[in-house]
Parts: C-alpha cells; structure tokens; sequence
C-alpha cells in the first residue's frame, strides 16, 4: 500500500476545495449573511444616493448597536436549541433601573450599570430555573416573562411617562464619538492584537499536529478585513455635520468599541473555555452531554443568564440613543430583529451551531434592510415583510443545511 505523507498545510486550490466540499454537506456558516449584506448595500446605494454617506454610515451602526448586543446574548440561549423572547423587555427594565437609578437615587452612572446589570442576572435567573428545573418549555416561559417584564417596565416608567436621563458619560456612549487620531490608534491596536492572536492560533495547532489553516489563505483573510475595517474607520473619520463650524462630528462612536469588546469576551467563552465547549455541547445533545458529565441545568441556568445580562448592556444603549427611557423602550420588534439578526447571521435555531460574529453580521442586515428602505420612503409594514422574508429564508437555509449534513 501506497502511503502518502499527509502535510499540516495545502494549496490554495485545496483550500477552496475542501471550503466548497462543506458548503454542498451544509456547513455554510456565515455565507449567507456576508453574501446578503453586500447585496443589500450595492442595491440600496444605486437606489439612493445619501445611503453609503458617512453620517448615515454612522447611524446605521448606533442604529443596530443595541439589537447586536441582544443578539449576541440570545446565542448563548440558542446554542442549546432554546429561546427567550422576553430579551427585549428584560432591556427596558435594566434600562428602567439604570435611568431611574442615576435620576432618582443619584448614584453614579457606574453604580447604576451595576445595578441594572444585576437586576437583568436576577430575571436571567429566575427564567432559567424554571426551565432548568421545573422542565417548562423556554418558549412558554419566556413568553410569560415577556408580558411581565412589559407590565413591570410600565410599573417603573408609568404609563405613557417618559424618565429623562441626564448623565453625560451614559449619552456619550451612542451619541459622541471617539476623536480621528484615537480611532486610527484605536484601529492599529486591534488589528495588531488580532495578527497576533491568529499567528499564535496557528503556532498552537501546528505544534500539537492539528489541521493549520493556508497560511496564504490566512493573509488573504485577514487583509481583506483589516482593510475593510480601515475604510470604515476612515469613513468614520470624515465630517459628518450639516454645519461643521457650529459643531463637528468626526470619529468613530463610542459604542462601536463596546460592541468590539462584548464580541471578543463571548468569542473567548465560546471557544477557549470549558463552559463554552459544554454549551455547544448540551445543544448538540444534551443527553450525551449529560452522560458526559456535563450539567446540563446549569449550562442552561448559565445560558439564560448571560442572555438577560446581555439585555442589561443593550439596555444602557437604549437609554443613551433615547436620552431617556419609557414604556416602549426594548419593545415594539426589537425582539424580533435581535432573534432575526442570529438566525440571518448563522445561528442555528436547532441549537448546537453558533458564533458570536454571527450577531453583527446579521444586526448588519437588519439594519441596512430598516435603514434602506427608510431613506427609500417604505412605511414600516413593508420594511417588516422584507426583514420576515430574510429571517424565512435564513431559517429555511439552516433547516436545508442541517439535512444536507445528516446526510
């Protein structure tokens, strides 16, 4: 018998063809949504003209920011084949709490971050015990959980009140922006930090004989990222006010980098960490996984409970974008588009499958869709038969691909 020497590296044209042998079995990942945001952006700027403009660039982003950060909580739920609907109120109440806790109280805006943060791990807590432990249906929890949290949320706000908020570090975060030079430093550091993680991924795996990524294949990646996050950033940088001599408006938002930093912390968890690796685990097959010794009550407890934590976050974005906070704050179809942004990004709704790039990606889409069409006169019932369409079709794409790889 022939043997034939199997090397930690191929060519490119491997590459690609090992890349197409798993889109054709299903494994598709983000394909969709990378493949769709394009589209949408190149459809919407030939259509009208003012949508790749700097300000409605930056706009777009403060826009989706809080539906990201709700998103990126619902995958860690997700990930085990559950769901919480009521996410988006659980942010208005963290919202409530934080607002009322800095107007009321006057405790400083981190004290009140604090607190609400709490207070959204105590409703995480509480939905995942009693889907934990009693064995009620996450649906039909979290279902209750949604109308409670809106009557709780009219308890705090009053009905049809309004809550100003007036803390200047909390309406920096979606309103202020970083200034050109610390967003360039800003965007050197980053791009920096994540070479050198991706060498060092690299040297890891080669080093234990694992499967190394094309090194050309690697370079070719990460310089078109890089790249494409230079050009926002320099895009960012350019002025965006109607009258720069009264006021100015350069930079990259502030809540770009909290996202950024959300994003590499649930990345870390996902993948480096015991916990991270149960969690996909329990949602691949949470009786294997319990005969694994894994416990499954409290992976689940766990995962609830990162998701309303999630919500408190998105909900300090919320009060900053309204510079207030009311009845509505996190409702209307902020759930609907955070659960459309995981789904439209990659996540699996049968659980197992699930990235936390997968929130951007798709709070992207969801966005461009929402604003596109706003900037093309669409009243809002067609811009949420569009977003319905796009959540259908993602859910069909990963129904498909799951048989593809069954088989």
């Amino acid at each position: 018998m022939r043997q034939e020497t199997v090397t930690t590296e191929s060519t490119l044209k491997t590459a690609f063809s090992d890349y197409w042998s798993r889109i054709k079995v299903g494994d598709i990942g983000s394909l969709p949504a990378v493949l769709g945001l394009v589209v949408l952006c190149i459809v919407f700027s030939i259509m009208q003209s003012s949508f790749l403009t700097p300000g409605n660039f930056a706009n777009l982003l403060t826009q989706a920011a809080a539906v990201i950060v709700i998103a990126m909580g619902l995958i860690f739920v997700l990930l085990l084949g559950e769901i919480d609907l009521s996410a988006g109120y659980a942010s208005g109440v963290c919202a409530a709490v934080l607002v009322i806790s800095i107007t009321n109280h006057n405790f400083p805006w981190w004290v009140a971050l604090v607190i609400s943060v709490i207070v959204g791990i105590a409703l995480g807590l509480f939905i995942g015990w009693l889907v934990a432990f009693l064995g009620i249906p996450s649906f039909v929890v979290t279902l209750a959980t949604f109308l409670a949290f809106q009557g709780l949320l009219l308890l705090l706000a009053g009905e049809g009140g309004t809550i100003q908020l007036q803390d200047k570090t909390i309406l920096a975060i979606e309103n202020s922006n970083l200034k050109p030079l610390v967003s360039w430093a800003f965007f050197l550091v980053c791009a920096v930090l994540y070479v050198i993680s991706g060498v060092r991924r690299m040297a890891a795996r080669r080093k234990v004989g694992l499967k190394v990524e094309l090194m050309k294949l690697w370079v070719l990646k990460t310089v078109g990222l890089l790249a494409l996050c230079a050009g926002a950033v320099y895009a960012l940088n350019l002025e965006r006010s109607n009258n720069p001599q009264l006021v100015s408006l350069k930079g990259t938002p502030y809540v770009v980098p909290l996202i950024l930093l959300i994003l590499v912390i649930g990345t870390f968890v996902l993948n480096r960490t015991a916990f991270g690796r149960h969690l996909y685990a329990v949602g691949g097959n949470a009786e294997a996984a319990r005969r694994a010794g894994i416990n499954v009550k409290w992976v689940r407890i766990s995962a609830f409970i990162i998701c309303s934590g999630m919500s408190a976050i998105a909900g300090l974005i919320f009060a900053s974008r309204q510079n207030s906070v009311s009845p509505t704050t996190g409702g209307s179809s902020t759930l609907l588009y955070a659960v459309g942004a995981a789904v439209i990004g990659g996540t699996s709704l049968f659980g197992g499958k699930g990235k936390m790039r997968d929130a951007i990606l798709g709070g992207l889409v969801v966005a461009v869709i929402d604003n596109g069409m706003g900037l093309l006169g669409y009243a809002a019932g067609i811009k949420y038969i569009v977003t319905g369409l796009v959540l259908l079709v993602s859910a069909s794409v990963d129904a498909i691909s799951r048989k593809g790889s069954g088989s």
